[in-house]
């Protein structure tokens, strides 16, 4: 294409992400003109590593609670755009759903199918995709907006941003996009990684990296505790991570930033009642009374990499005779086992994130079309608004509905 000014267009999407993608086919099948922006070299890059690369794109147990962030935004959205109309959608596009536990996978189990059907439907739909092309200047003109690109100048009465934050910015949400909201006058609530791992402390954790195992976590900020997850709890050099520590990612994101204290407390066994653990343990230290130390009558009731660390933390030494531990240390190593505590001392960085909570404050758009209160015309959508999900296909579902809200809604 030559580098001039393209003609006005109804729609101009920034980002050709789930969001982009979801907005630019339902503004074309209302017979706008459409042209998509992405600065990566194809469209739904970051859909790709969605759900390890199956692409889990709507969970059928959805609420309100499954997200962060402003609750009254989303409860508009998500009515507007279903989970069942989600479905539908798919369907009609070629993906058939496949369904495990709620979770919602493509039948392929391949998230480029998913991405492939998008981009095919823009094709479809009269969609124009411009990529490897970099902002370099927008501004308001008389009839809309002028996006000056390294691709050349492009006008249109509408804006739709669907640019993304900063989470896993190799997919192309590099936040190059924020400097240029913030020049129209929005302002964002702080932007901070989610659905990651923490560097912690309090557990030799050079000694159990690697270690996976299933586990329920209790997150307390400032002494207060505010949120359970149960889940298969990986354990790292630097800390921890697995799903149960991403759907607790976000407030302890937060925390953080407040310079309030988080802490975690897991229990190995939450299968084990405070009781039941007590007499297990009372039970296998009797039995192998002058026959085996403490860390062997532990094994097959914990992994063995965490045997050693947690037997020290409860002040009992790994080669201890059984029969030397009292009543009292085994209701310490109870506990050490079943609220062990971790002090959280830093998120994972951008680039480790898989989402990011914060984004545009809501009173600066209409909740119900997504268009700004600031500047008529643009309109945000996915994850640059101030919502974020849990993992499970909550934040593909956000991006589907709110994409297709914008979509209606923007030209109206």
């Amino acid at each position: 294409m030559d580098k001039k000014k393209s003609k006005q267009q109804d729609v101009l999407v920034i980002g050709a992400g789930a969001s982009g993608m979801m907005t630019a086919i339902t503004a074309a099948r209302r017979g706008l003109s459409v042209t998509v922006l992405e600065h990566m070299d194809k469209p739904g890059k970051k859909i790709l590593a969605t759900g390890n690369g199956k692409c889990n794109f709507t969970n059928l147990k959805m609420s309100p609670r499954c997200y962060y962030g402003d609750h009254g935004l989303v409860q508009e959205i998500l009515k507007q755009f279903t989970v069942e109309d989600t479905l539908a959608f798919f369907r009609e596009i070629g993906i058939w759903p496949k369904e495990k536990n709620g979770y919602v996978y493509p039948n392929s189990g391949q998230a480029s199918s998913v991405a492939d059907a998008l981009s095919a439907e823009m094709k479809r739909s009269g969609v124009s995709l411009v990529t490897s092309c970099d902002i370099r200047q927008l501004c308001e003109t008389k009839y809309g907006f002028e996006v000056r690109t390294s691709m050349g100048t492009y006008c249109s009465h509408n804006l739709v941003f669907a640019t993304g934050l900063r989470a896993a910015p190799k997919s192309g949400s590099d936040g190059s996009m924020i400097s240029l909201i913030k020049s129209f006058g929005h302002r964002f609530e702080p932007i901070l990684p989610a659905l990651c791992g923490f560097e912690a402390e309090g557990m030799e954790f050079s000694k159990v990296s690697g270690v996976r195992t299933d586990a329920l976590l209790s997150l307390y900020i400032d002494g207060q505790n505010c949120k359970q997850e149960r889940g298969e709890l990986q354990l790292a050099d630097y800390g921890i991570s697995g799903i149960p520590v991403f759907q607790v990612s976000s407030p302890a994101s937060k925390a953080l930033y407040q310079k309030k204290q988080a802490e975690l407390t897991i229990n190995f066994l939450p299968d084990f009642s405070e009781d039941m653990l007590a007499q297990e343990l009372q039970r296998r230290f009797s039995r192998d009374a002058g026959i085996q130390d403490a860390a062997e009558s532990l094994r097959g009731l914990l992994n063995h990499k965490l045997i050693p660390v947690i037997l020290k933390a409860a002040g009992i030494p790994v080669h201890e005779h059984t029969e030397r531990i009292s009543q009292k240390q085994i209701e310490t190593l109870s506990r050490q086992i079943q609220t062990f505590p971790v002090r959280l001392k830093k998120v994972r960085d951008f680039s480790a994130a898989q989402v990011c909570t914060g984004g545009i404050h809501t009173e600066e758009i209409h909740t119900d079309t997504l268009e700004s209160r600031i500047v008529p015309g643009i309109y945000f959508v996915g994850e640059l608004l101030d919502v974020d999900g849990i993992c499970g296909g909550y934040n593909l579902q956000w991006a589907w509905s709110s994409g297709h809200v914008a979509g209606s809604k923007v030209g109206s």
